[in-house]
Formats: C-alpha cells, structure tokens, sequence
C-alpha cells in the first residue's frame, strides 16, 4: 500500500476532528494517509524502545515513547514520528492530546511507502524546528544513522551497518545494532 496525499490546507484542527481510524500526518498543510507498517517495522521499533526506555528509566532522564502519537510543532505539521524523547526539562510540551513542541530526539524507522518523506522532506522540518538529534533507521539494511544540530544543521555523527554500535550524544548512551536487528 501507498502513502496518499489529501491537497488541501489542512490544520492541526481539521486533522484532530478527523474519526476514521486511519493514520496521518500534516506536512506544510498537506494531510498524509500512512498505510499501516509492517510486523518488521514494528519489531524494530519495538527493540528500540526498549533498549532506549530501559537507558532512560535507569538515568531518569525523559520519557520515550512510540507511535501513535502526534508531535504538533506548527497548527500545519503535525506529525507521528516512530519514537520520540524528550527530556526532564521539556515535559513541557507533553499534553493528553500529543506533544506540542520540539521533542529532543526523533527517530523514523523507514519502509518502502516513507524512505522520500522520511529521508527528505521529515528531516528537513526536525532540522528546520530544532530537534537535537533525529535517527534514521533502515530495517532491511540494518543501518542506523544519528544526525545531531550543529550550527543548525544536521551533521551526521554516528552510523552502523549490520554490527558495530551507536551513540547518541544527546541521551550519552549507546547501542549494540545486533539488538536491534536481531
């Protein structure tokens, strides 16, 4: 299944009084149908968290949680990215409804119907409202990238592909991707 694109201006609003069921995102006022993702998908999201929220709940540091929930960072973007974090200091911007601000990590792990969106058009917006640190993850190559803000930009400051670890500067942790890609 594909990713549908509903033209329009659409609003935090619209898409909030929106009772269907389905899964979406605003993009700059475009609503984005997602198809459901797949068992893999969700396998690694499902690792990642879990090795994340152990790291967090032991340093009580943040909360991580994983889709479905809805990141407002603008009435026309609003989006659900696979995991977010956000630390301590920005509890803040966590209400019932979603988070309504800019969560200090971002990850997307990829599937065919999202590479553009994700590798694109997502990471521009996380680096356009300042999230700290957005990961990039690629189920079937096995490949995790972290990018992290430097002098606004995203610089990519740790990789692995199949075996080797990670680090994430803002959470001071790292990973062995063999957990994640078991």
């Amino acid at each position: 299944m594909t990713t549908a694109v509903i033209p329009g201006h659409w609003t935090y609003e619209d898409y909030y009084n929106l009772d269907d069921g389905q899964r979406y995102e605003v993009i700059e006022g475009e609503l984005i149908v997602a198809p459901a993702p797949s068992f893999k998908h969700q396998e690694v999201i499902t690792r990642l968290v879990r090795l994340i929220s152990n790291y967090v709940y032991e340093k009580e540091v943040g909360k991580v949680v994983a889709s479905p929930v809805d990141v407002v960072l603008r009435k026309d973007i609003v989006l659900q990215p696979d995991i977010i974090y956000i630390s301590h200091k920005n509890m803040g911007i966590v209400r019932d409804a979603g988070v309504f601000g800019t969560p200090d990590i971002i990850i997307e792990v990829l599937s065919p119907a999202s590479v553009y969106r994700d590798m694109q058009v997502k990471k521009n917006i996380y680096e356009r409202f300042g999230i700290q640190e957005y990961w990039i993850v690629f189920p079937d190559e096995k490949v995790i990238e972290i990018f992290t803000l430097d002098k606004g930009r995203y610089a990519l400051i740790s990789s692995a592909e199949k075996a080797g670890k990670i680090v994430s500067q803002v959470l001071g942790m790292e990973i062995d991707i063999k957990d994640v890609f078991q």
